[in-house]
């Protein structure tokens, strides 16, 4: 792992610090609490592994049906984004001050940072995330396997 992070040119994982967990405890209990009614915020974070998170975006529904507005995204290049204290504290702000009564956000990583037909053509596989190409983002899986990555 902490080869993988060099590679990535990541800092190396250590012991969380009080902030790093503060700020990601408080963002999961928001989401464990279940539905309380709109606003609906989806809280993702992606990365180059599944390991590693590089971006979390941030969308905001304000009634049932409606549209995703606001959606922001925050990149941390340098540190896995569920370990940076200065984004989770700026997450968990735009989820204040939109209001935002329910939070759902996946136990896992949702894929690659790049966002196809922007920072690749439509259609294709991230050429810069290896680990991606043929896996299933939601369940973690390679096409044609039954066992969970």
């Amino acid at each position: 792992m902490r080869r993988l992070a060099q590679t990535l040119g990541l800092k190396t994982l250590t012991p969380m610090s009080l902030s790093q967990t503060w700020f990601f405890d408080r963002l999961k209990k928001k989401a464990s609490k279940g539905s309380r009614g709109y606003p609906v915020a989806s809280v993702v974070f992606y990365g180059p592994t599944d390991k590693v998170a590089s971006k979390v975006v941030v969308g905001i529904a304000a009634t049932e049906g409606a549209d995703i507005d606001p959606l922001e995204r925050w990149y941390s290049p340098d540190q896995d984004a569920r370990r940076n204290p200065a984004i989770l504290k700026t997450v968990l702000q735009f989820l204040e001050s939109n209001d935002v009564r329910t939070v759902v956000m996946p136990d896992r990583l949702l894929g690659c940072p790049h966002e196809e037909g922007k920072d690749y053509e439509q259609g294709e596989q991230c050429p810069q995330c290896p680990y991606w190409r043929n896996r299933d983002r939601f369940t973690g899986l390679l096409q044609g396997s039954t066992d969970e990555a």
